[in-house]
């Protein structure tokens, strides 16, 4: 733009949001994160068409996607069923109808009489000859292009012609030179400009499947420069946590210390898993390096009581522990377990555990940041609440998250900054979803793992029957026959954002007729997260206490709920689930001595069948209640990004690597990435920023 230009330009207010002032093509490109010229060059295509050759009319065949040049024979409007224009093309060797259903005066002069057109689209048979449906149309005669025609994904407001020319142009800029030597490349491997241009642009005569599926060396060079580029940062982000310096919770154990005294007020023994996990939890707290540590375990594996023994070691070093969980029914779960446990402990020390959620009053929240502050709260457990500005804690040496995926990496990271200055808290994370072998290696690499994999004894195994939704009378009958021997119930109905008021009205409408089915002596009671926090803590503590029979509730009570009477779940439309989903809620039951079932109520579609993702899903938990199982074929079904959600939140590292196929190219970069730190930094540097730019700050989380 020239300078006069420039200057002419009004000038922005200091409030202006953020893109404004920008045209709708910016606007479009940064919503699918198009800013540098490296994001244009990495954005490849997600299919291609070929324009690079003409075809004969008499050549094709039904259902072909073909280019063909002829000239205009016929061209009228005509308004039969509905307004549409007929344009009659013949090549000389065969004639074809084109159908528009739009189109406009300029579309109608191009397609007139006697003119020559390059048509393209995809072919027709049938009663009335060969036809195409609204094909694209282009002058005759003009160069045909040596390559394949990318087609991006794209969003409104930016027309397939504009992101290949942007495309086009940030690819032309990109700077593509080689960031790994060439003595550690895989064996013949492309150059990274050559496979990137050969990606955007394949010549036709290369295999299709090759492209479909990832096994082009094109793709195998990007595939190995993405590998490297996450394993790089995640050895950075370990490195870096090294340098760090946290508190070594170093107490002295004794029989009053609070970690003894804890172990014996425990109304059960600890597993041989959890007394593993929780020696490896220790061992990291003694030392300097903040503890990094994921604690994944089975729905029911104990976790609860893990993160207590650590908080108790902290505590007895004279500093604070703080636990965090994504919604208030989890974070009092776990509130009223500590507390009962800890509580009495604490309050003959001077201590006491602190509660802080959004919803409380401001007097009581004030009342416990004064606490938090002073350090008279040596445990504080809440939810989003426990990061907010206005806490202050005096010496936070031990952070847990529960259900860590379902956090934002900056809520994370605002957790981590809570700590004394200068200092790193220990950070445990923990999860109900088990990480598969191969993800834990790839995505995980920055974290130390520790494993519950034993259930605690007692727990019953949880038969699981898959029941279409006609047979629903047959359902009722059997959560009957379980009110009967005195258990309860719970009925899960889903909850979908973008119909939530019909979901809603859909769960209102189960309670109202399991209520008038069962009879006014069974209490049914309506759990929902648009509910005041008060209500729903009112409902849950009416069905804890046994008060109430049969609970119907949405997705909040997917995790932290422990009624052991509970024996019977069953899931409406199960089909609508993600597949931990219906593990998680799946475990909600069979944590009494009591024989417990989930249904898996399903509804099928009008050809009486559920989708091929759906029906993976309902077929792995019908087959097994192993969580890794499960999550195992959660990946196969979802892939590495979905399956790990938030980490990255909803960013994930991986973009064209598939960790299934990969492995060699893993082992290859988990291997070269070490020696690129220590033998090439700055190589390895401008490898990291290429390729994930901010992204590489999610791994501090």
């Amino acid at each position: 733009m020239p300078a006069a230009a420039k200057s002419a330009l009004p000038p922005k207010p200091a409030t202006a949001p953020p893109g404004s002032g920008l045209s709708q093509v910016q606007r479009a490109l940064r919503k699918l994160g198009l800013l540098r010229d490296i994001d244009f060059a990495l954005y490849l295509p997600m299919r291609y068409e070929d324009e690079t050759r003409i075809v004969r009319l008499i050549d094709t065949r039904e259902g072909d996607l073909a280019q063909v040049e002829g000239v205009v024979v016929a061209s009228e409007v005509t308004y039969r069923p509905r307004r549409q224009l007929l344009v009659t093309l013949d090549d000389g060797s065969d004639s074809c109808i084109l159908r528009f259903f739009n189109f406009y005066p300029s579309q109608q002069k191009q397609l007139e009489v006697g003119v020559r057109v390059r048509v393209r689209g995809e072919m027709k048979g049938g009663f009335l000859g060969r036809q195409m449906m609204q094909p694209n149309v282009k002058s005759a005669g003009t160069e045909l292009p040596q390559a394949l025609t990318p087609v991006y994904s794209t969003i409104a407001g930016l027309a397939q012609p504009v992101l290949r020319r942007e495309v086009r142009s940030g690819l032309a800029r990109a700077v593509l030179d080689e960031t790994i030597p060439q003595q550690h490349l895989p064996h013949r491997a492309w150059g990274l400009r050559d496979a990137l241009t050969f990606l955007h642009y394949p010549t036709p005569d290369v295999a299709m499947a090759t492209l479909e599926d990832h096994s082009h060396p094109a793709w195998q060079r990007l595939k190995a420069e993405e590998l490297l580029a996450q394993q790089l940062s995640q050895l950075q982000a370990r490195r870096e946590r090294a340098s760090q310096r946290a508190p070594m919770l170093d107490a002295v154990q004794s029989p009053t210390s609070l970690h003894a005294q804890l172990m014996g007020v425990l109304p059960f023994a600890l597993t041989g898993a959890q007394t593993r996990v929780g020696e490896e939890i220790a061992r990291d707290l003694t030392r300097s390096v903040p503890m990094h540590r994921l604690l994944q375990g089975d729905v029911g594996s104990g976790k609860t009581v893990v993160a207590a023994l650590a908080a108790a070691l902290c505590i007895d070093a004279g500093h604070q522990c703080a636990l965090m969980a994504p919604t208030e029914i989890l974070a009092s779960q776990h509130f009223g377990k500590l507390v009962g446990w800890l509580d009495p402990l604490l309050l003959e020390r001077g201590l006491r555990v602190a509660w802080l959620t959004g919803s409380q009053k401001k007097k009581e929240r004030d009342t416990m940041a004064a606490a938090v502050e002073s350090g008279e709260a040596a445990l504080v457990i809440g939810t989003h609440a426990v990061i907010s500005e206005k806490v202050r804690f005096r010496n936070l040496a031990l952070a847990i998250i529960d259900e860590q995926h379902r956090f934002g990496v900056a809520q994370r990271l605002a957790l981590r900054g809570k700590a004394v200055e200068g200092q790193e808290p220990h950070l445990l994370m923990m999860s109900a979803t088990p990480i598969p072998r191969t993800l834990a290696m790839s995505y995980y690499a920055d974290l130390d793992v520790s494993t519950l994999d034993e259930l605690p004894p007692g727990r019953t195994p949880i038969v699981t029957r898959l029941v279409a939704d006609h047979r629903r009378d047959e359902v009722i009958a059997r959560i009957q026959a379980q009110l009967e021997q005195g258990r309860q119930v719970y009925w899960v109905c889903p909850l979908i954002e973008e119909s939530e008021a019909i979901d809603l009205r859909n769960a209102t409408e189960t309670r109202d007729e399991l209520a008038g089915t069962l009879g006014d002596d069974v209490s049914v009671g309506l759990l929902h997260s648009r509910m005041p926090t008060a209500d729903k803590q009112a409902v849950m503590e009416s069905f804890t206490k046994g008060e109430m029979q049969v609970l119907v509730s949405t997705t909040v009570i997917e995790v932290g709920v422990d009624v052991p009477n509970a024996s019977l779940m069953v899931i409406e439309h199960a089909e609508r689930f993600g597949l931990s989903q219906l593990h998680q809620l799946r475990g909600r039951v069979g944590r009494g001595a009591a024989a417990s079932a989930c249904v898996l109520l399903y509804a099928p579609n009008e050809g009486g069948r559920v989708g091929e993702a759906a029906r993976a899903r309902l077929k792995a938990m019908a087959e097994t209640g192993d969580g890794f199982e499960i999550a195992r074929r959660d990946l196969e079904i979802r892939g590495p990004g979905e399956f790990l959600g938030a980490r990255q939140s909803g960013a994930p590292l991986l973009r064209f690597a598939d960790l299934t196929q990969d492995a060699l190219l893993l082992d290859w970069a988990r291997e070269l990435a070490p020696r690129m730190l220590d033998q090439h930094p700055e190589l390895a540097q401008r490898h990291v920023d290429r390729w994930l730019g901010s992204k590489s700050e999610y791994l501090k989380a």
